[in-house]
């Protein structure tokens, strides 16, 4: 019997294999090209809020660009806590996006200032675009007594704790403004929180609290249809959606809050996986479809890519630890 045949014949079949492998390989990562199946955009809030309304029509234009259905899941609780905690321990796949408002830079300092164990941090993220960067809006009944915000700061105080504002959770992004006015202003008011900005909105409505300091997009529909009047906002600037209204700076008051919204994902997810997604995001910023629905929300797209919006976002981030210091612990 010659061994070295059998010898020879079997280090043939093991390269012959070998090679096999590597093919099969390189087949299977190429079937395995992202996206091949829905990707899920977490929105942390209740349907109703900015998030919700800005997440909508850029998920429907990423599915355009990407060739897959991005569909949202809307995940509330904890001002928008829940949702970003479970969004930054999904499989960093590109499969799980996060969709979500400048509260993700608030939620881990407000966790430790509760002394709770924090749920999740900010470097779990990666920005891929801020898509919009509004104001928020200081809002009432159209049947409060309140017409000028001089006349609810007068009220306010003339009866400290008579009154109550509604907003999207403990330090979320309604609440914060709130907060925020209340320390440069000295007057009080009772918070009641709820799970997100249209629940909140629907506590407006229903005479369940007397204000609310929301985002343009989740009540401009009401303002026209005359059920609330806006008084002010934080912003720096008049408004393109309510001109009329001023912003606490031109009152002379040092105070400015946006609540933006942008598109993160978990920090691990590939680069080539980011790329793309840039890419679907700034074709979405773009959309005329897009635009359309949210100027006509007003709240109109003021896009950054993400190396801007990262630069952007470790400036507002800093901004915002040192006013939840400021605030302190909250019931």
């Amino acid at each position: 019997m010659n061994l070295n045949y059998f010898k020879k014949n079997n280090t043939f079949r093991k390269i012959t294999l070998s090679i096999a492998l590597t093919f099969l390989g390189v087949f299977s990562f190429a079937q395995e090209k992202w996206p091949n199946h829905p990707i899920t955009m977490i929105v942390p809030f209740p349907p109703g809020g900015v998030a919700d309304t800005v997440g909508r029509p850029i998920a429907e234009a990423l599915s355009r660009q990407l060739g897959q259905a991005v569909i949202i899941e809307n995940r509330a609780g904890a001002g928008g806590g829940v949702g970003m905690a479970y969004a930054a321990k999904a499989k960093p796949d590109g499969y799980t996006i996060l969709m979500t408002l400048s509260s993700i830079s608030i939620i881990p300092e407000a966790d430790k200032i509760l002394g709770k164990e924090v749920s999740y941090q900010i470097n779990q993220f990666k920005p891929i675009a801020r898509f919009t960067a509004d104001p928020t809006v200081l809002i009432v009944r159209a049947d409060s007594p309140w017409k000028t915000y001089d006349q609810f700061l007068a009220d306010t105080k003339k009866n400290p704790g008579k009154y109550n504002f509604g907003s999207s959770g403990n330090y979320g992004t309604m609440h914060i403004p709130m907060e925020m006015i209340k320390l440069q202003d000295q007057f009080e008011m009772k918070h009641i929180p709820y799970t997100g900005a249209g629940p909140a909105i629907i506590g407006l409505l229903g005479n369940q609290v007397d204000a609310i300091a929301t985002g343009p997009a989740s009540i401009v529909q009401q303002i026209k249809a005359g059920k609330v009047r806006a008084l002010a906002h934080w912003g720096d600037a008049r408004l393109a959606s309510m001109p009329e209204i001023q912003s606490f700076k031109e009152m002379g008051k040092k105070i400015e809050f946006a609540q933006w919204s942008g598109l993160f994902v978990q920090n691990a997810v590939p680069t080539d996986i980011i790329e793309k997604l840039r890419e679907a995001s700034k074709a979405a910023a773009n959309d005329e479809k897009v635009r359309t629905v949210l100027e006509g929300a007003g709240s109109p797209i003021q896009y950054l890519d993400a190396p801007a919006f990262q630069t952007y976002w470790n400036n507002d981030a800093k901004k915002m630890e040192e006013i939840v210091k400021k605030i302190g612990k909250v019931e």
